[in-house]
Formats: structure tokens, sequence, C-alpha cells
């Protein structure tokens, strides 16, 4: 009977009607092309784009899998690229959806690395603004897309590392092809060969929203722009039988385009509608996923889509089976390739080319790497090399290609993209206690001297406050380093009684010139030394019963430490963020009145005397399941030998930190008592909701007076507890916060509101 293949070919037609009668669900088209002269019928499969619609891939990969059935050739576009790369190269199924499922996918599609990668000096100003301009060319430039995708890149490079020497897509275990869009010519382009990881970021970068891509001398974006379900070219690869997955759906009607993003998509993609209704007739099994209630950018919903597809993969499993059976019962079994992913193995680096620099050298580069010839790394160890790099803020993007030298040695081949030395930076703030506020940054590098970083920043609102640092760096990797800085806050703080009732206003003025030395062993850890000259002014608008008026100066030399194992700086998963301050300080110069009970006392009343105080500052994040973080502050404040000292005790109250002193308490105002020493407990449980939404739940204890008492100036209660609920939604302009909160001293249920990231 394997003689007669024209009866092979009949069953082969039979069968397959049977199969595809089986699948009756109106989701799946079948248009039957008859068998090849002979030969077993080579197997295609096409995945569309769609954005995080494209996770639902995965279902149908598994059903392929677990029915038998081998494909022969791949097309993809966009995320279909990514997900038929993957499994071209020899991840299965399961693997994929492994991959997929543990993904941080807010961090994989922002602008961000992990925080952890950061110079310690510069944790502080990272991420925090949510416009960041760069100047060139003489004015400030709006980049090619919003999302560059530096971590994006990274991922890529690991997970396609086992295949890094083939630069042919059609000699993976899979042959493979993607499609990109050249933005000069607006024509689809064929992605057969090159380095996999730039053909894949090529095909899927949305316009407007991921950055062009630079490949083989032309500017691509996403290939769904013209072609993004690409059935014609698996079957220009040799496909007889074509398998086709399509999660992209129509284009919205006009009274469902709602906001500028929506118009944009619209715009980009209204081409690629009418060619895809061109390619479903070239499919011999064509999957439509019914995922209209996601959206291209639902990846906070990734492991729902990822569901979705499997249950529509576990409903075509029988369609695959009589498939795979049919083909098996005419040509006999095909011989099965497990594993087939190439093993990763370390690879020797015996040399380094460094492409793109102009601002900075090589060595550099190099330094802050931390490359060594000669030695032996994974893919995990190159991506934390590149991290390092990028952690100095000198580069906006780098990736990196290895180059067979023959025996196990290789030679890396970085392509970065240099940051402009000089941003301009725009953050907005609404903070119930400080107001609203544009918050406006200039940032510039080697500026003065080389291998520095300088700033300003204005709050410009109800409250002004302006801050300028100068950070220079003494060696390449920046371990060594001089700061100078200087800051000035204007506040108008509310005084309570005793009764917890607002009692006065008063104007607080704050002016400090800064500098120190640092030195990091690491990313995570810098100590030093330092001296601050500090002058401080309070001017009550509306006297209350206990108000000071008047000013006072001094000078402090400090020891500090500092540790940041933060994930990331907004709302981290975990980590660990220490701050603490050991300060000397010496003759003060206070001139200064103070009411209470209708007695003035002069400013003789005042010590000038010198005095020391310990500052200690604990946030610990620790996740305890896949939606829930464990928060742990601890916050405490000592001055020793303090009294009748006055103006640099600690302001007690508020959710987020505003101003010099302050102790922040879930369940009082700010400024609601003042204290020359006290320590502050705080354990909060997070809970995520969505990939933005927030429900976090805190209570915290403090204990006061217990090192100097200067009952004679203020009356704190020797303990306070609090409670505080917050709902947060982040959204583009930073976290939006609502509170409600609770003191079991003041009895009373307080709101707080504060939106975006403060001064």
């Amino acid at each position: 009977m394997m003689n007669s293949p024209s009866r092979y070919f009949a069953a082969l037609f039979l069968l397959t009607l049977i199969a595809h009668g089986a699948y009756t669900q109106p989701s799946a088209q079948a248009c039957l092309t008859p068998p090849p002269a002979a030969g077993r019928p080579k197997i295609g499969l096409t995945l569309s784009g769609g954005g995080a619609k494209g996770l639902a891939h995965i279902g149908i990969l598994k059903a392929i899998d677990s029915a038998g059935l081998q494909i022969d050739y791949i097309t993809g576009t966009s995320m279909g690229s990514i997900i038929g790369a993957l499994y071209a190269i020899g991840y299965s199924a399961d693997s994929i959806e492994r991959i997929t499922r543990r993904i941080d996918w807010d961090l994989l599609l922002s602008n961000q690395s992990t925080m952890r990668s950061m110079i310690m000096e510069e944790k502080d100003e990272y991420s925090k603004y949510i416009i960041e301009l760069p100047w060139v060319d003489h004015w400030f430039r709006i980049a090619t897309g919003v999302i560059e995708g530096q971590e994006l890149w990274l991922k890529f490079a690991e997970l396609f590392r086992p295949v890094y020497n083939i630069k042919d897509f059609r000699k993976f275990s899979i042959p493979f092809e993607c499609i990109a869009t050249d933005v000069s010519t607006g024509e689809g382009l064929v992605l057969d060969s090159g380095d996999i990881v730039s053909a894949i970021r090529s095909s899927m970068a949305i316009p407007s929203l991921f950055t062009a891509v630079t490949y083989n001398s032309r500017k691509l974006v996403d290939g769904g722009v013209v072609r993004n379900f690409p059935v014609q070219d698996v079957r220009n690869m040799g496909a007889n039988v074509v398998i086709g997955s399509n999660v992209a759906g129509p284009l919205l009607t006009s009274d469902k385009v709602t906001n500028a993003i929506q118009v944009l998509l619209q715009v980009a993609f209204f081409r690629e509608a009418e060619d895809t209704r061109k390619q479903i007739p070239l499919c011999d099994i064509y999957i439509q996923q019914p995922l209209d209630k996601f959206g291209m950018g639902s990846f906070g919903e990734a492991n729902q889509i990822i569901n979705e597809g499997l249950k529509e993969g576990r409903r075509l499993y029988p369609v695959f089976k009589h498939l795979a059976d049919s083909l098996n019962a005419i040509y006999g079994p095909q011989e099965e390739t497990k594993n087939r992913l190439p093993a990763e193995v370390p690879v020797k680096i015996s040399s380094f080319e460094v492409k793109g620099l102009e601002r900075t050298t090589e060595p550099f580069f190099i330094q802050a790497t931390g490359l060594e010839v000669g030695r032996y790394y994974t893919a995990g160890n190159i991506s934390r090399m590149v991290r390092r790099a990028f952690g100095t803020r000198y580069y906006n993007r780098i990736t990196y290609s290895l180059e067979p030298k023959g025996g196990d040695s290789n030679r890396i081949v970085f392509e970065a993209q240099e940051n402009p030395l000089t941003f301009a930076k725009i953050g907005l703030n609404y903070n119930q206690f400080s107001g609203i506020s544009a918050i406006i940054n200039l940032t510039t590098r080697n500026f003065l001297t080389p291998t520095s970083r300088s700033l300003v920043t204005l709050n410009i609102g109800q409250n002004f406050r302006a801050r300028a640092e100068h950070l220079q760096y003494f060696s390449r990797g920046g371990k060594f380093a001089y700061i100078l800085g200087t800051q000035f806050d204007q506040f108008r703080i509310t005084s309570y009684n005793n009764a917890f009732k607002e009692a006065g206003l008063y104007d607080q003025s704050y002016f400090k010139l800064d500098n120190k030395f640092s030195y990091s062993t690491n990313r995570d850890l810098s100590f030093g030394i330092g001296s601050r000259f500090e002058w401080i002014h309070y001017d009550p608008s509306i006297t209350s019963s206990l108000e000071f008026k008047g000013r006072n100066s001094f000078t402090t030399g400090y020891f500090f430490i500092r540790h940041n194992t933060l994930d990331r700086p907004i709302y981290p998963r975990k980590g660990t963020k220490i701050e603490a301050e050991a300060d000397y300080v010496f003759e003060q110069s206070p001139h200064a009145d103070y009411f209470a009970s209708n007695t003035t006392r002069s400013d003789t009343s005042f010590s000038d005397a010198t005095y020391q105080r310990v500052l200690f500052n604990l946030d610990r994040y620790t996740p305890l399941a896949r939606r829930y973080t464990l928060l742990t502050h601890v916050q405490a404040g000592m001055n020793f030998n303090y009294v009748h000292n006055i103006m640099n005790e600690f302001s007690i109250g508020g959710l987020v930190s505003n101003f010099h002193n302050q102790v922040t308490f879930a369940g009082l105002r700010e400024g609601t008592f003042y204290s020359t020493s006290l320590a502050k407990l705080l354990v909060g449980l997070r809970y995520q909701l969505f990939s933005n939404t927030f429900i976090t739940a805190k209570a915290n204890v403090l204990f006061n007076n217990f090192i100097t008492d200067n009952k004679s100036f203020f009356t704190t209660p020797d303990f306070l507890s609090g409670y505080a609920l917050t709902f947060t939604y982040n959204f583009a302009l930073g976290p939006l916060e609502l509170s409600v909160m609770y003191s079991d001293q003041s009895k009373r249920v307080l709101g707080y509101v504060n939106i975006g990231i403060p001064f």
C-alpha cells in the first residue's frame, strides 16, 4: 500500500475533511488545499501580531505539541514573531508558557531597567519624572516612540542565546521568518537572516509606542503596519498545509475610537486590515481567537489571555490530532526530535568592540560593564554587565551580539546608544499638604567637568522649592564621588493643639548648603562623610498657643551609610532601603521669640550649645505571594544633649515625606506633633488588584521623648498609634493615592490624597 501514493492522498483528503468536520465553531474556517503530487506535505504555521493578545498563540502551540503534529515552517509578525521564533529555535509550548507567565511585563515594556543596576548616587533621580526630553541639535527632541525597552532587548538576548551563532533563520530547528516595515518606503520586509533579537524587536516596534529599530541600515517598525498575518510568506517557504492563528480584531468603529492612542493605532494598522482579508483564504485551518475583551496593551492580564488561548487550543486539539494521525497513517510516523533547543553553554569572550560611542570612551564603557577578556560568560552574566553600564545613565540602550571566532572563542560586539548629555524633565504632583505643583528639572552631564552630573530642580506651585546639585565622580566605575548641593524650601504649615485641632499657621523657610564625599562598594551600598550648613526661619501668620518666631542656623558634620536593593523606584516588590546618619551639630545662632501662655521669651532662653543626633530610616519590601507584598518601615530620630535648643526637632505626621525632619505617621496630619527623640515602626500589606492597581493597609506605632525630654517647649504624647488604608492607581502621571487614616489618640478619621511623585 505504501507504493500507491494516490490512495494515500485520497485517504489524507478524507481524514482531513473529517478533522475539519470535527471543528464546527465559528472561530475557525477550513479551506482545504489538495496534497502535493508526492512526498509528505509540509505544515506551515502563521502567528499574527496583536500585542498582548498574541500570548493566546501559546494555547495553539500546546495543542499542536499534544497532538504530535510537527511544524515545518513558521512565520509571524510582532508578538506572533516572538512566540513563533521561540518555538522555531526549540522551546516547547510548555516552556514558552512558563516563561511568559513569569515575565515582569511592567518592567519589560518600559524604559526602565531594574533599579538594582543603578549607581547609588543615581537611584534617587531614576524614573522620577513623567516626561524626559533630550537636548539634541540645539533643541529638545521627542523620541520616535515612547518605549525603548532596554530590558526587552536583554530578555530577548537571554532567551535566544542558544542560537546566537545561527544567522540564517532557515537553519533553526524549524525554519522561521518574520515581517517588519521599512519606515522610509512603507513596504513590508521579510526578515530571514541576521541577528534574531534585532529582527523580532523590529517586527514588534508598534509605531509611536516603541522606538524604531535600525536593522541592516534600514529603520524598521512593526510588520503589522502592512502584513500582520503573513500567510503568503509561509506558503512561499514551501508549506502545503497552513495553520493560521489570528488574534488581531477588526478596526474599531468610529464610536469606539475615544483617545489619541487608539487614533494612532487605527491609522497605523489601516493598511493591515485589508491585507489580512486577503491572507485568510490562504489558510487551510484558520483560527480567529475570540479576544475582544482584551486590548493590545493588556499585558497586566497576561495570564487571563494565556488561559483563553489554552481553552481555544483544547477545542482545536481534535483537528490537529486527526491531521497528525492521517499524515502518519499514509507516510508513516515522523521521527520526533526531542530537545530541539540547543544547549546553552558559557562562551569565552576573547575580544570586544563597542559601537556608537561619541561622548564616552571605550575604556569607560568596558570598565562600567566589568568585562574581562578571556573569561567565560553566560547570557545572564552578560545581561548583568550591560545593566551595570546602563546604570551609569550615560546610555539609553545597549545591545550586543556574539561573533564566533573559532574554537570556543567569541567576539562580543556592543551597540551603545548614548543618552544626550542634557535632559529637561517634567513632573506633576498634588499633595493634600503641599498643594499642586509642577516639578521642572534640568540635568546635564560633563558640563562643568568630565564624569560629572549637574542638575537644577524647581517645584513651582503653592509651596516654592529649589534644589541644585553637582555630582563629581573620581573614578570611571563611579565608586568615589563628591557631591555639592543646595536646597531652599518654603512651606505654610498648620499647627495643632493638644485636642488635635488646628490652632495656628506659620511659614517655614529652610535653606541648606551640603557637601560630602562618598564611596560605593557596589551598586547597593555607599558611605562617606560630609558637612552642611542649615538655616531655618519660622514666621507665624496665625499665632497659636505654642509658636516660635525667628530663625536659627548651625553647621553639622556627619557620617552616613546608604543601602538600596529595591527593584523599582515606585511601588517596589522586593528589596531593602536603609539611610543612616550620625551628626555632630556645632554651635548655633538662635535669634527667635517663643510665645506660650501670653508670655514671650527672647532668644536668650534658647541654647546655642553643641549636641549630637542620630537619624535612621529603613524600608523593607518582602513578596509573600504573586500579588501580596509585606511592607516594613522603621524610622528613628534622636537628639542627644538637646536642652533648650530649637528648630531642629522632628515633625510628626503625613503619609508622604515632604519636608526637612518630617517623620511620616499614618493617622495624623503633617506637623501634628514635634519631638526631640522618637522611633516609629510601620507594618503594611499591599495587594495588587490589577497590573497598576493596589490596595495597601498600614498600621504604625510611635514612641516619643525617651532620650531628651524637651517638654518645656513641646507637649507630645509618649506613645502614638494609627492606621491607614490606601487605594492606588499607577498611571501616566504617577501614582494616584486615595487614603483614609485613623489615630487611636485623635479618634478622628481623616482623608489624604497624593498624585504623582513629590519633589
